[in-house]
């Protein structure tokens, strides 16, 4: 496959390497649900070292929507457990650069130019990874049947603070039919340290959540008359915590745009007698 002008299929099937060839190369700037399937996606956050502890603290207090899975060293934008080789500066389909707890209006391909020594990477599980094994299930997911990408909104749950970092959890939403329920939960659940089963069925009003086709990230999907959402907590939760905080310099990936990493969505399911 060529870095240029690759097809949505050909991403599909491409390797995580290969994607992250293909988006070093400037030529795939969208969200990547459902691409290089068989390989774990992730969430990124790019902080000082002074900001660090508190966030990794934050992590650990919030593992459902912050599920660790690799912490850089000061300077290092090689995440050399989960993909050696890989410049975590270049091989994100777009980033979100914010200063001060405000976002800035443009979306980077790169965040080269604003790297620093000091810069500490965070990777955070998704849940883009377990969206293989429902479709595998005969269980296809709603956004990667329509091509767009996973709606995301702010709930009324708090989490857990830690030093600046604080604020309420994002939710990823995919409908199904009732019937369905059980097993999509029973599926997703396998894969904790990629957010693991849905945190509410049903009623979004119990979320805070007050109109399901105004996502607060992402795009609306349609929900057919006997379908009911499912939620499931989400790393773009960092985000709007990183607002709260108002920390002078911070880069994220661009919701639904995460790093693909080496690791096989297969070695992160776990059995439901195993936890």
């Amino acid at each position: 496959m060529s870095t240029a002008n690759p097809s949505i299929d050909e991403l599909r099937e491409a390797s995580a390497a290969k994607l992250r060839q293909v988006v070093r190369a400037g030529n795939w700037s969208g969200h990547t649900s459902g691409l290089s399937r068989g390989f774990v996606q992730a969430n990124l956050v790019i902080l000082p070292a002074d900001a660090a502890e508190e966030f990794a603290a934050f992590c650990r207090l919030n593992p459902r929507p912050c599920p660790l899975i690799e912490q850089t060293a000061p300077g290092d934008a090689e995440p050399k457990r989960t993909a050696p080789g890989a410049d975590l500066r270049r091989d994100v389909p777009r980033y979100r650069v914010f200063r001060h707890g405000k976002p800035e209006p443009t979306e980077p391909l790169e965040v080269t130019s604003l790297w620093r020594n000091d810069f500490v990477s965070f990777l955070l599980g998704c849940s883009f990874t377990f969206e293989n094994a429902l479709a595998a299930a005969g269980l296809p997911v709603r956004h990667v049947v329509d091509g767009c990408n996973v709606p995301m909104y702010r709930t009324n749950i708090a989490c857990k603070s830690a030093g600046r970092f604080a604020g309420p959890m994002v939710v990823s939403m995919r409908p199904y039919p009732r019937h369905s329920v059980d097993r999509v939960i029973e599926i997703t659940s396998r894969f904790p340290t990629m957010h693991g089963g849905p945190i509410h069925v049903g009623d979004p009003a119990a979320l805070g959540i007050n109109d399901l086709a105004k996502p607060d990230f992402g795009d609306r999907v349609r929900i057919e008359p006997d379908e009911v959402p499912l939620f499931w907590a989400c790393g773009v939760t960092p985000q709007v915590a990183l607002v709260e905080s108002g920390c002078e310099l911070a880069i994220t990936h661009s919701p639904g745009c995460m790093f693909v990493t080496d690791l096989r969505d297969s070695d992160q399911e776990v059995s439901p007698t195993s936890g």
